[in-house]
């Protein structure tokens, strides 16, 4: 399997937004960064306390130039409950991820083995990319729990910014 590797460009991403229209991370011009959250979806319990975690840190991620995006494989109608049910009300939430896409982008895919869950869904993801639209960080896991602490990503774009620090794991 490829995954997206720092100091490359990122992967082709467009999806539809609930707040309407649609991303494209082509069209996308950050002043540093965008950071995009791929989330497993309404059935995650530990989705929705990392988004809602998201969700606050969004004004300290805006201040450092961090445009943010979270998306699902989840249809319209459970991204709507989502929003509705776990009080999301400012994070823009994307839905109708394909199997493609998070394939392209190294995305672990899970069967649904329990009531609630969809068939297929991705596994979470996070990549901070750059405004040249290249890889400069990611994790990818291959279940709900241990993803990035959001509050140190904050502090990450000032050391970035500051300092030049450049993307790293870029040989593969």
């Amino acid at each position: 399997m490829n995954r997206p590797t720092p100091k490359h460009k990122a992967p082709h991403l467009s999806f539809p937004l609930l707040s309407g229209g649609t991303w494209n991370l082509e069209e996308q011009k950050p002043e540093n960064f965008t950071l995009l959250v791929f989330y497993r979806g309404l059935h995650c319990p530990l989705c929705k306390k990392y988004l809602i975690e998201l969700e606050s840190l969004l004004p300290d991620f805006e201040k450092k130039g961090v445009k943010v995006v979270t998306v699902s494989m989840d249809d319209e109608k459970r991204a709507r409950l989502s929003r509705k049910d776990w009080g999301i009300n400012v994070l823009d939430l994307g839905y109708g991820l394909d199997l493609q896409s998070a394939k392209d982008w190294g995305l672990y895919l899970s069967k649904g083995i329990k009531e609630g869950e969809p068939d297929v869904f991705s596994e979470p993801g996070l990549f901070l990319i750059d405004k040249n639209n290249e890889i400069y960080y990611a994790a990818i896991n291959s279940n709900p729990w241990g993803r990035p602490y959001l509050p140190s990503f904050v502090k990450a774009v000032d050391f970035i910014t500051e300092s030049g620090y450049p993307a790293r794991g870029e040989m593969v």
